[in-house]
């Protein structure tokens, strides 16, 4: 009856965003731009529901890379959560950033952000060495091409990071329905970004009323 020590919970795991900006979503084409923008707001709002510690931090905002997406305004206002600029691609080599992540104290990582091959390899490959375990929400990632994006996915699991996609990362916070003080945030959740699966809760919610 116990649950694997591999899976994410509320408590077990920092979350880092990495620069979801817009001069980063412009060259993006592994993925459709309102694909990755939907799946973001999925693990925004994940966190948030669930009380994750979380770190948003961009790449020359105001010089180069522009503001980040407004879903990660929507549930981490910079005004409030203190976005950490950085000039180095790799987040792990910026000293405020790789304190704010470690500084939380907990061994496993997530991380989701643009590019992948740049941006989310750096840290995970970092974080690797150094004895944290990581996983990587691979579809709220992107890259410049389809080959940029799953040859970095495929070197981070041969380094030993694990890939977990956007609503799976959701549910395995949830992992219980009968958890009802996060029932109705997670499944408002689903039926604004969730597609087909929200409509169908949407459905669900308002037929059963019959």
């Amino acid at each position: 009856m116990k649950p694997s020590s591999s899976l994410l919970s509320p408590t077990n795991h920092a979350l880092v965003l990495i620069d979801f900006e817009g001069q980063m979503g412009f060259a993006t084409k592994s993925i459709a731009l309102s694909e990755l923008r939907t799946n973001t707001a999925i693990v925004c709002g994940a966190s948030k529901i669930f009380n994750v510690p979380t770190v948003v931090t961009t790449v020359a905002e105001e010089s180069f890379s522009g503001p980040v997406f407004p879903e990660v305004e929507e549930f981490y206002p910079q005004a409030t959560s203190g976005y950490i600029d950085r000039t180095t691609m790799n987040t792990w080599e910026d000293e405020n950033a790789y304190k704010a992540i470690t500084g939380i104290g907990k061994k496993k990582i997530v991380l989701a952000g643009l590019w992948t091959g740049v941006c989310i390899v750096g840290p995970a490959l970092s974080a690797i060495a150094e004895g944290y375990e990581v996983y990587v929400i691979t579809d709220a990632c992107g890259d410049v091409s389809v080959e940029a994006h799953e040859r970095s996915v495929q070197r981070m699991i041969q380094a030993g990071a694990q890939p977990v996609t956007s609503i799976q990362y959701l549910l395995e916070l949830q992992r219980d329905w009968a958890r009802q003080e996060t029932y109705v945030p997670v499944t408002n959740l689903m039926k604004k970004y969730g597609g087909a699966y929200g409509i169908g809760i949407h459905y669900a919610h308002n037929m059963l009323k019959h």
